[in-house]
C-alpha cells in the first residue's frame, strides 16, 4: 500500500515536467526578447514590438494557465447507479442481465451511443453509465464528459470543460511564434553577416529564432489538425474509432454542419471565441445527432423530464440507502 502511494506520489511529480519545459522555455524567451533584444532600445518601433508582444504573452499564458487548471467535467449524479441500482447489478452473475439493468437504468437518460458489442456503456470503476462521448481516463482515474485525449503538455485531461481553452491555447502560442520568428529574423541577418555586435544578445536572438519556428512548425499540424476535428465535430478517440450508435458505427454521428459544429464548442457569442472564458454551449452530457433532430430525439425531447426528475430520484435514492458516487483525484 505505501509502495503503491509512493508511485503515484512520483508519478504526479513527474507528470508535471513537460509543464516546467514549456513554462521555462516561454520564461526564457520573455527575459531574451525585452530584456537581451527590446531593453534599453526607445525607436518607436521597438515599443510597438513590445507591446504586440506582451499582447501575445499574455494570451498564451492565460489560456495555457486555463487550459492546465480547468478541471476535467464527470458525469453528474444521474448517471451512477443508484444503491439499490448497484446492489442489484452487482448480485447478478450472468452478463445477459446485467446489461438488461443496465439498459432500464439507461432508458431515463438521453443516451443514444452504445459499446462495440451494443450494451450499455458502463465504467466498473467509476460505476457510472457513460454519457455520450464520454471515456474513462487511465491518468486522471475519472470517466471525462467528451473526452478528447489526455494531453501531458499541460498535465490534464483535454475534453468538454476545457477544449475551447486548448484550442485557444494552439492558436496563441502560433501566434506568438509567428511574431517572436518574424520580429527576430532582423537581428538574425545582422548576426549572419557579422553587423551584431558581440555578447549574450547574439545567442540569445539565434535561439529564439530557431526555438520559435521549430515550436511553430509542430504547433502548425497539431493545430490544423484539431481544426480539422472542431469543424468535423469529432474528438481525437472519434477519430480514431468511431462511435456506435443503435444503428451501427458512424463517424459522422455528431456532425451537425460547420456554424453549430463551431457554436458547440466557441458558444453563439462571436465576441468570445477568442477570449478563454466558459461559452461552450450544453453541459457535456447529450449532444445533437446529424440523422435525428433534436425535437424529434426521444431522448432529447425528454430532457426537461430528465432534468425535473432529478430530485424525486435523488430522494428515492437516499430512502433505498447513500447513493454511491466514487470519487477520484484528478
Amino acid at each position: 500500500m505505501a509502495l503503491s502511494r509512493a508511485l503515484r506520489c512520483c508519478q504526479r511529480i513527474f507528470s508535471w515536467i513537460p509543464v516546467s519545459i514549456i513554462s521555462s522555455v516561454v520564461l526564457w524567451s520573455y527575459y531574451a526578447y525585452v530584456f537581451e533584444l527590446c531593453f534599453g532600445k526607445t525607436s518607436q518601433l521597438i515599443v510597438g514590438y513590445l507591446l504586440i508582444f506582451h499582447v501575445c504573452f499574455i494570451m498564451f499564458c492565460w489560456t495555457y494557465w486555463k487550459a492546465i487548471f480547468t478541471p476535467p467535467s464527470s458525469p453528474s449524479k444521474k448517471f451512477h447507479l443508484s444503491y439499490s441500482d448497484k446492489e442489484s447489478y452487482e448480485m447478478e452473475e450472468r452478463p445477459d442481465a446485467q446489461k438488461q439493468i443496465l439498459a432500464e437504468i439507461a432508458r431515463k437518460l438521453p443516451i443514444c451511443t452504445r459499446a462495440q458489442s451494443g450494451a450499455i456503456r458502463f465504467c466498473d470503476r467509476c460505476q457510472v453509465i457513460k454519457p455520450d462521448r464520454c471515456h474513462h481516463c487511465s491518468v486522471c482515474e475519472t470517466c471525462v464528459l467528451k473526452m478528447d485525449h489526455h494531453c501531458p503538455w499541460v498535465n490534464n485531461c483535454v475534453g468538454f470543460s476545457n477544449y475551447k481553452f486548448f484550442l485557444l491555447f494552439l492558436s496563441y502560442s502560433m501566434i506568438y511564434c509567428v511574431f517572436v520568428a518574424s520580429t527576430v529574423f532582423q537581428y538574425f541577418l545582422k548576426f549572419w553577416v557579422g553587423d551584431l555586435p558581440n555578447g549574450p544578445a547574439k545567442f540569445h536572438v539565434l535561439f529564439l529564432l530557431f526555438v520559435a519556428l521549430m515550436f511553430f512548425v509542430s504547433l502548425m499540424f497539431l493545430f490544423g489538425y484539431h481544426c480539422w476535428l472542431v469543424a468535423k465535430n469529432r474528438s481525437t478517440l472519434e477519430a480514431f474509432s468511431a462511435p456506435v450508435f443503435q444503428n451501427g458505427p458512424d463517424r459522422n454521428g455528431f456532425n451537425v454542419g460547420l456554424s453549430r459544429n463551431l457554436q458547440q464548442v466557441f458558444g453563439e457569442d462571436k465576441k468570445l471565441w477568442f477570449i478563454p472564458v466558459f461559452t461552450s454551449q450544453g453541459d457535456g452530457h447529450y449532444f445533437p445527432l446529424r440523422t435525428l433532430r433534436e425535437s424529434e430525439n426521444p431522448l432529447l425531447a425528454n430532457e426537461g423530464k430528465w432534468m425535473e426528475d432529478g430530485g424525486s430520484d435523488e430522494e428515492s435514492a437516499d430512502e433505498n440507502g447513500p447513493s454511491v458516487i466514487i470519487r477520484t483525484e484528478s
